[in-house]
C-alpha cells in the first residue's frame, strides 16, 4: 500500500484512486509519511516485529494496546540482550505510530507514554574514532598507482576530512562540486533531503582530481555529464556497467574494511565502521577547536545534542587520574 501511494502521488488522481486514497488507513499513512528509506524500513520492521509479539490480527487492533502491552514487550527486547540504543529506537518507532494514530483520534492515547526507555549514553557515542597516527596509515594504505587504489584513497579522505554520511558519499554528483565564493564545495543532499554545502579540503580535492584523471569520466566542460556519479565502480562483474553511484555496502566491505585490515587498524580499534570516519572527522575537528555549532551544521546534526557525543575534549586519556597516580 505504500509503493502504491509512491506511484499515485506521481500522477493526477482517477475518480477510483481518489476514492481508495479516502479509505486508507491512518497506520498507512503514518509509514508513508516517513520520507527516509532507510528510517521507514527500520521503523516498519520495528513495528511488525510488536505486532508478532502481541499477535495483534489486524490494523484495528492496534487500538486496544495498552502500556501493559508495551512493558511487556520492552521486557521481551531486554531478555534478547538487545543494546539500549536498539530498544529505544524500536520504543520509538511505536511511539511514533501511536502519536499519529492520536492525531487522527484514531487512539485515544499514546500507550507507549510513560514506558521507561533505556538510558541513553549522554556523554560519548559509542562509535569508536581512530588517532591521528591511525588515520595517516588509512590514508597511506590504497595503491597510488592503480585506478581502485587511486579511487580509495580519496573515497576515505573525503569522508575523513568532511565528516560526510557513506549514503551522501554514493550520492555524490559530478555537479555536486560547486565554488562558492572562490572555494569549492560538496553539494551535500542529507537526512530529510536538507541541502549543505561543505567546503572541500584542498588535499581532497587533489586526490579527486588524480582520480577523475585516471578515471576519465571527469572529461571536460563541453562533454563532462554532471549528473553522473563522482565516485563510481572500477569494475563490475555482472552488467559490466560503471557509470553508476557506488553502493554503500560496497563502501564498507571493498575500502574501509579492506584497508583497516591490511594496516591491523581494525584490530586495534575495536568495532571500526564506516560511521567511525565521521566518527574521527568530529573529533578530530571538536579538538582542533572548531566551534561546536559550525560542527553541528558541518555534519548535518538536526540537533546540537548529537553532535557532543562526538565532543571528547573533556575526556581526553592523558587527563585521566589514572596518569597522576604515583607510588
Amino acid at each position: 500500500m505504500v509503493s502504491d501511494l509512491v506511484v499515485i502521488s506521481e500522477q493526477k488522481l482517477t475518480p477510483a484512486q481518489f476514492s481508495d486514497l479516502a479509505d486508507v488507513p491512518p497506520e498507512i499513512e503514518w509509514l508513508a509519511n516517513i520520507t527516509n528509506d532507510k528510517t521507514r524500513r527500520a521503523y516498519k520492521n520495528d513495528v511488525q516485529e510488536f505486532v508478532l509479539f502481541a499477535r495483534l490480527n489486524d490494523p484495528a487492533s492496534l487500538r486496544s494496546v495498552a502500556r501493559s502491552h508495551v512493558i511487556a514487550w520492552r521486557k521481551h527486547l531486554e531478555s534478547r540482550k538487545l543494546t539500549p540504543a536498539s530498544i529505544r529506537r524500536k520504543l520509538s518507532a511505536l511511539s511514533s505510530l501511536f502519536d499519529y494514530l492520536c492525531e487522527r483520534n484514531a487512539v485515544l492515547g499514546n500507550p507507549v507514554d510513560g514506558v521507561k526507555r533505556p538510558m541513553a549514553n549522554n556523554n560519548e557515542g559509542s562509535t569508536p574514532a581512530m588517532g591521528d597516527a591511525q588515520v595517516r596509515r588509512l590514508l597511506e594504505a590504497p595503491a597510488p598507482d592503480t585506478l581502485k587504489g587511486v579511487r580509495d584513497r580519496a573515497i576515505l579522505a573525503t569522508l575523513l576530512y568532511h565528516g560526510i554520511r557513506r549514503e551522501e558519499l554514493c550520492l555524490l554528483r559530478l555537479r555536486d562540486m560547486q565554488s562558492r565564493q572562490g572555494v569549492l564545495h560538496f553539494r551535500i543532499k542529507g537526512k530529510r533531503d536538507k541541502t549543505r554545502f561543505v567546503p572541500v579540503h584542498p588535499m581532497v580535492q587533489r586526490l579527486i582530481v588524480e582520480y577523475l584523471a585516471m578515471a576519465k569520466h571527469g572529461g571536460g566542460p563541453e562533454d563532462v555529464d554532471l549528473d553522473g556519479a563522482l565516485f563510481r565502480p572500477v569494475k563490475n562483474n555482472r552488467t559490466g556497467t560503471l557509470d553508476k553511484h557506488l553502493d554503500p555496502g560496497s563502501i564498507y566491505h571493498n575500502v574501509v574494511r579492506k584497508y583497516a585490515r591490511a594496516t591491523g587498524i581494525s584490530a586495534e580499534v575495536v568495532g571500526l565502521c564506516v560511521h567511525s570516519m565521521r566518527a574521527t572527522a568530529a573529533t578530530n575537528a571538536l579538538s582542533n577547536e572548531a566551534d561546536i555549532a559550525k560542527v553541528q551544521e558541518w555534519l548535518g546534526h538536526a540537533n546540537v545534542s548529537t553532535t557532543r557525543l562526538y565532543d571528547r575534549r573533556k575526556s581526553k586519556p592523558e587527563d585521566s587520574p589514572t596518569f597522576h597516580v604515583k607510588y
